[in-house]
């Protein structure tokens, strides 16, 4: 399984959004109907909250990636 890291700038951050904003998912919609469907585990389970507040250090499985959510320093 590939394994890559998602930089958020804050958290929590609602699961849909972060799997719109990388791209994971084409829209709003799109990644709310892949996580209703059960395509998306978190921390290994399969999460079926469109808007599960994801943190950093917590791990987002997709269509055959592990992504491990990482909270960037937004201090310059």
């Amino acid at each position: 399984m590939t394994q890559q890291i998602i930089h958020i700038h804050r958290e929590p951050v609602e699961l849909y959004k972060i799997l719109k904003f990388t791209g994971m998912a084409d829209s709003g919609g799109g990644a709310k109907n892949v996580i209703a469907d059960g395509q998306v585990k978190v921390n290994g389970a399969v999460e079926l909250q469109k808007r599960k507040k994801i943190m950093s250090g917590d791990s987002i499985e997709f269509a055959g990636v592990k992504y491990t959510v990482k909270l960037e320093d937004s201090a310059p």
